[in-house]
């Protein structure tokens, strides 16, 4: 990963040893951090490069800010297809008798019978 992202210009290429190991600075070390702590949250590689911009950059937090609020935003948008979805099945499931018949909702609404929409 730490390929890629000096690839994409998240972090400065490392220098190197003569044996060829990267040699990393503390100022790459907590931005790795900041990478990997960005990533948790989710947030897509475009974002994590403008926060860092930001960060290293010293700017205002109302750009962070609006940045987190858009992200937020989307993530509850996920949230609302993801229960949806979580639902629909469930409710499948439920009518699903799980028996030895071949005969189940949860086919029948995956083969596109069933009425339901995901």
């Amino acid at each position: 990963m730490i390929r890629y992202y000096e690839g994409i210009g998240l972090i400065q290429a490392a220098s190197r040893t003569e044996a060829g190991y990267r040699i990393y600075t503390d100022t790459d070390v907590r931005t790795l951090r900041f990478i990997r702590r960005a990533r948790d949250f989710g947030l897509p590689m475009a974002r994590i490069k403008l926060l860092i911009g930001l960060w290293q950059g010293k700017k205002p937090s109302r750009a962070v800010k609006q940045i987190a609020l858009e992200h937020v935003s989307e993530l509850s948008g996920k949230i609302v297809e993801l229960t949806a979805m979580r639902d629909a099945l469930r409710e499948l499931a439920d009518a699903c008798d799980g028996d030895n018949r071949p005969e189940c909702p949860i086919l029948r609404d995956l083969e596109g019978a069933g009425g339901h929409a995901l």
